[in-house]
């Protein structure tokens, strides 16, 4: 049975959803001022397996990710661009939409914006204000009092008393305890604002996610996601928002993956440390990409390093040469698979291990070779089958093994010459003539292409 690891209460937890056959997940998605870095990638290909294997194995699941276009730092970038907010965040919307469809990512059931919710985020407020939990200060903001939750820093482990201790109170700031956070800031000029009950502003950042949430998926669902970086404060502030509002546990499973890292630093735009998702695409396969940042366990640290990279690719390049002229659209039902399937089944139900799920999987592609050499095309076309079914559940395997091994198309001229320099030294083998042979190959080699000689017949690839 599947084990969640808990942020919450700290341990893997038997998964049981609040509705059987049925699971509702929302994950914090991305704030819409730039492109997308590999620590955002991480996120949406982690959830996005979670999301794949909780649908094979049999629930009816509803993803939510949100999109944060509007906050400080949205309306700084459309400032210095000199373009309007909408203009900006439609962009990045478009350009992140890009970068996880290259990367394999399925798109969320649901996508709400924040700014296309403001009724439930003002309704929120007005139910923590009116419960005691939210007050308006002097200088027009609204803001949640910590003081009258309880239980406040569960998420985190922090202490409430050392958490005051380390906080102060800004000048501009009228709140009344360091630790209180803004659910409303009030309007100022040349921003964007929207009419409330406390006059005109916009919203907090923490609210946004407490009210698009249970909007989307009601006041208690199974499963928030998000980055390890969002435990504190976004995530112990959600929790005070929701059930300080809502009376009741809001979530079940709190799972956060871990940071990406450059050097032993976090990669974040902040610290100016990061690459795009679309910097690493122009050096590497996308598919690569996901192996990569599937072959770490999600809670662990991710290290960031190009031999890295090169090894994903070389993995996804013998799993893609052992599938080449197999015919991988026969699907097995890999639950039923009681020696490979077990074990991938037992990966994954630990808390979504996808680094064992791929070791199992690289046993499977030793497998189908071992049958090739013995010529069992039977094997070989069920582990292919199994193998290709399992590539489903992670994302991967997705394209044309040829496709991905030569990146070959009618169009591509490199393409067809590679094909006439092969056919020139098939030729040239048969007529034993082995200096034009080795000659062609060394050509090909400086080209950057991969001969291999396997039961009389010669495929190429590229490196």
């Amino acid at each position: 049975m599947l084990k969640i690891y808990n942020s919450l209460t700290r341990q893997k937890e038997v998964f049981k959803p609040l509705q059987e056959g049925k699971v509702n997940m929302y994950v914090c998605g991305m704030t819409v001022y730039d492109l997308c870095h590999v620590g955002h990638a991480r996120v949406m290909v982690v959830f996005d397996v979670v999301t794949r294997y909780l649908r094979a194995l049999g629930y009816d699941v509803t993803y939510v990710r949100n999109i944060t276009d509007i906050d400080d730092k949205i309306i700084k970038r459309a400032a210095e661009n000199g373009e309007s907010i909408q203009a900006l965040t439609e962009r990045y919307i478009d350009e992140m939409h890009k970068d996880a469809d290259a990367l394999g990512v399925l798109r969320p059931d649901i996508e709400p914006k924040a700014t296309e919710s403001m009724t439930e985020i003002l309704a929120m407020i007005e139910t923590l204000i009116s419960k005691g939990l939210a007050y308006k200060a002097d200088n027009g903001d609204v803001y949640y009092d910590v003081s009258q939750f309880n239980g406040y820093g569960k998420l985190s482990g922090r202490n409430i008393e050392d958490l005051r201790a380390g906080e102060r109170i800004a000048v501009n700031e009228a709140k009344t305890d360091p630790l209180d956070f803004v659910l409303w800031k009030a309007a100022k000029a040349g921003e964007p604002a929207w009419e409330s009950p406390w006059g005109e502003g916009r919203p907090g950042w923490h609210i946004e996610c407490s009210a698009m949430s249970a909007h989307c998926l009601g006041e208690q669902f199974d499963i928030h996601g998000g980055g390890q970086d969002l435990q504190f404060p976004h995530h112990e502030n959600e929790i005070a928002q929701s059930e300080g509002a809502h009376g009741c546990q809001s979530v079940n499973y709190w799972m956060h993956n871990g940071f990406v890292r450059i050097d032993d630093e976090k990669m974040s735009k902040s610290l100016g440390n990061f690459f795009t998702v679309r910097e690493v695409l122009e050096q590497y396969p996308a598919e690569a990409i996901r192996y990569f940042i599937l072959s770490s366990h999600y809670r662990s640290p991710l290290n960031y390093a190009e031999d890295q990279l090169e090894q994903a690719k070389a993995a996804l390049t013998r799993f893609y040469t052992t599938l080449r002229e197999v015919d991988t659209t026969q699907k097995v039902n890999w639950q039923d698979d009681e020696e490979f399937g077990g074990r991938f089944k037992a990966a994954m139900d630990d808390d979504f291990n996808t680094a064992l799920a791929l070791s199992v999987m690289a046993d499977v592609r030793q497998a189908i070779n071992k049958a090739r050499e013995q010529a069992q095309s039977e094997a070989v076309a069920y582990l292919a089958g199994l193998l290709s079914s399992f590539g489903d559940v992670l994302g991967l395997f997705q394209q044309d093994a040829d496709k991905f091994l030569t990146g070959d198309s009618s169009s591509d001229q490199l393409a067809v010459d590679i094909d006439s320099l092969v056919a020139e030294r098939n030729q040239a083998r048969a007529d034993k003539n082995w200096a034009r042979a080795d000659e062609i190959r060394d050509q090909l080699t400086e080209m950057g292409i991969v001969l291999e000689d396997a039961a009389g017949k010669t495929s190429w690839r590229r490196l």
